[in-house]
């Protein structure tokens, strides 16, 4: 480039800044408002009529027609205990208090008890649910209700053993922080249907954030727009998105406009693609001003709608955040997803089977199985593929503490999906007579990941993004989709 044609182009930067003086007059510009251009749309190759770019979160065609649009992930972090909810075992109750047979035990590893710990029974009751025959626990009633609604996948396999690798490897496809989530795959993949909020949202509820934080829902290597956007709870669910006390919508709009004719004269200038990122951004973030406090906003519903969640107004909880899920995949956003802790259940004063499974599943029940009821009485289950489950299992051996707790377990263990295109009242998987490994029908947590995209009409081995020289993608280099659970 020419330094006359830089020159001409610095001509144009300064005569279109004093022609919108006024406006940095009557306003003042805070860091906050200069956050808004990397907030929720960050970094991605974003669309402008001036730059000829598309806009990286429009819907994208899926690679084959998709039996779901959207997907709620309802994330149970800590490793829900399938023994105590979902996976009766006669014979552990026998057996209780025996060391089990070494060749269980045998090569594997534990993150805390000794391999010739004592097998411990479930001190719970189930009952036979639904059409379906399947054994819920009673500390789950409302879920009970719904049984013949959901796909259970009674034989799930990971690979990882500690909380904060095994979460990413659920969320990622690999144990290694760094890599993309799954709702930034889907978003990079699909785009989203909603062009004022972000198409991935994170909610969280419980005592504490999951071990892992920010990386379970990263883009990693992915342009940033397709990261995922937590939501906080309050009138303010992103941060430094509001504008600051005295500046009107009129001057909000004038600093955007301002900001993104600068931002075109250096893309014309220089191409870098970034740059027409931040000229989205701007807008995206704009119109969520108005779209995010009006979604978090759960007195628009009704009373029946409120007490059938459990929602208390004004109070945050897992609850509000099921509805709050509804309401975001109503209005288009493709990637939601929850995550309530804590499922960590070895024994202890505030970790133990006695008092805090109850009290967490008295959390969960009834808003999860009104999601399902509220998904379906407004059409939208059919498109909306609900999962549940956590990053491993509870082992059949008890862990010597001051209270009665599992330790982590990753040979088998119990998650469900609901809606999106798979089976209804259909139980998939065999465990054995202690539930310890997998007998019949196992699905490894790639396989999970690779229907999940299936069912969103993608197929896992082609949606891959080139980064340091090879083709990454969100199943490594493994995974079959199950085809057995597709309705």
């Amino acid at each position: 480039m020419t330094l006359r044609h830089s020159w001409h182009q610095w001509e144009q930067a300064v005569c279109l800044w004093q022609t919108r003086r006024h406006f940095f007059r009557d306003c003042a510009i805070g860091i906050g408002q200069m956050a808004l251009a990397t907030l929720l749309a960050r970094d991605g190759y974003a669309v402008e009529k001036t730059t000829g770019r598309r806009d990286p979160l429009a819907p994208k065609p899926p690679h084959f027609p998709p039996r779901a649009k959207a997907v709620i992930f309802l994330f149970m972090a800590g490793g829900p205990s399938h023994l105590d909810l979902f996976d009766p075992k006669p014979q552990l109750q026998r057996l209780h208090g025996q060391t089990v047979p070494p060749s269980f035990t045998q090569g594997k590893r534990f993150a805390f008890i000794k391999p010739d710990a004592k097998l411990l029974g479930s001190a719970q009751t189930f009952r036979k649910c639904g059409q379906v025959g399947m054994d819920i626990c009673d500390l789950l009633p409302h879920l009970q209700t719904v049984a013949d609604e959901i796909c259970w996948l009674r034989g799930m396999k990971t690979d990882v053993f500690n909380h904060g690798p095994a979460k990413c490897f659920v969320n990622t496809g690999s144990p290694q922080f760094g890599r993309p989530s799954m709702g930034a795959w889907v978003t990079y993949g699909l785009g989203s249907e909603c062009d004022s909020l972000p198409g991935f949202v994170v909610l969280q509820s419980g005592p504490r954030g999951p071990r892992g934080g920010a990386a379970l829902w990263s883009c990693g290597f992915l342009p940033s727009i397709y990261q995922g956007v937590p939501f906080l709870k309050g009138a303010n669910p992103i941060l430094d998105l509001r504008s600051p006390p005295g500046v009107t919508d009129a001057q909000q709009r004038a600093f955007i406009e301002t900001v993104n004719d600068l931002n075109r004269l250096h893309f014309q200038a220089v191409g870098d693609p970034e740059i027409a990122t931040r000229i989205a951004a701007y807008e995206t973030a704009f119109r969520m001003q108005t779209a995010a406090p009006e979604v978090m906003d759960l007195s628009r519903e009704s009373k029946r709608v409120l007490d059938m969640y459990g929602v208390v107004p004004g109070q945050p909880s897992y609850a509000a955040n099921c509805l709050l899920a509804r309401r975001l995949v109503e209005r288009g956003v493709r990637f939601v997803q929850l995550y309530h802790t804590n499922w960590d259940h070895h024994g202890g004063p505030t970790e133990n089977l006695e008092v805090h499974l109850p009290q967490v599943c008295r959390e969960i029940d009834r808003p999860t199985a009104a999601l399902i009821r509220d998904l379906k009485q407004r059409g939208l289950l059919d498109t909306t593929l609900v999962i549940w489950g956590g990053e491993f299992g509870r082992t059949p051996m008890g862990e010597v503490r001051e209270s009665t707790g599992r330790d982590h377990h990753i040979d088998a263990y119990t998650m469900w999906l609901a809606g999106g295109g798979v089976k209804r009242g259909f139980i998939y998987g065999t465990t054995d007579e202690i539930g310890y490994n997998v007998v019949e029908n196992p699905v490894h947590v790639h396989d999970l990941q690779a229907t999940i995209l299936h069912l969103l009409g993608l197929d896992h081995t082609r949606l891959t993004f080139r980064f340091q020289g090879r083709d990454f993608r969100l199943t490594d280099v493994h995974g079959h989709v199950v085809h057995d659970i597709l309705a």
